[in-house]
């Protein structure tokens, strides 16, 4: 309960910032694990995690000795993910900035896959092209974003502006299930790089 308060009050102080109006469900977070492909990744990054909906699944399914960086850009959410969570890096950052993370925390290789939680359709187009050029280098040929979207919001002109973004850039785009039992219901983009 106390989470849902934390994200309510981060969405009406920073509505750019924010898409959720509650956490995910469990059923949405084993979801986007399973189509990012988390289980055989030796690098996972996450974007966006927000309260932590996503990392305690991929922490569950990924490796033991598979190397996990979160990139978080509010800082009260990630106070809450590093009193929540141990053993990953979490960076208080934009993930444009993707690239010097790494390269500060002694990673030099590419992502297997990425697990993002962004709102990317309230982005405006040109912060949403740069986030999705990021999050395209920082993945290795054959890497998978695997994000996520409401179903109510597909008839809306961004969200389709980003389902355009994302099949102009990736080679392969393919939606899985609805998951009807999220708040609101949504479905998972399963993104791979050629």
């Amino acid at each position: 309960m106390k989470e849902t308060a934390l994200l309510l009050r981060q969405l009406i102080t920073t509505t750019d910032k924010i898409g959720a109006v509650a956490p995910s469900s469990k059923q949405l977070a084993r979801e986007i694990v399973d189509q990012a492909n988390v289980r055989n990744a030796n690098l996972v990054l996450e974007f966006g995690p927000g309260t932590g909906a996503f990392t305690s699944h991929i922490l569950e399914a990924k490796k033991r000795n598979a190397q996990m960086v979160a990139v978080e850009q509010n800082p009260d959410l990630v106070k809450l993910l590093k009193r929540k969570f141990t053993g990953i890096h979490i960076e208080e950052n934009c993930i444009e900035n993707i690239d010097e993370i790494l390269i500060d925390l002694g990673i030099s290789e590419k992502a297997d896959c990425i697990v993002c939680g962004l709102p990317w359709a309230s982005f405006n187009p040109d912060l949403q092209n740069r986030l999705l050029d990021a999050t395209y280098n920082a993945l290795k040929p054959g890497g998978v974003l695997a994000t996520f979207a409401y179903l109510q919001g597909m008839v809306l002109p961004a969200a389709k502006r980003f389902k355009k973004a994302i099949q102009q850039k990736f080679e392969t785009v393919e939606k899985s299930k609805v998951i009807w039992n999220n708040v609101p219901p949504a479905f998972v983009y399963r993104c791979v790089k050629g």
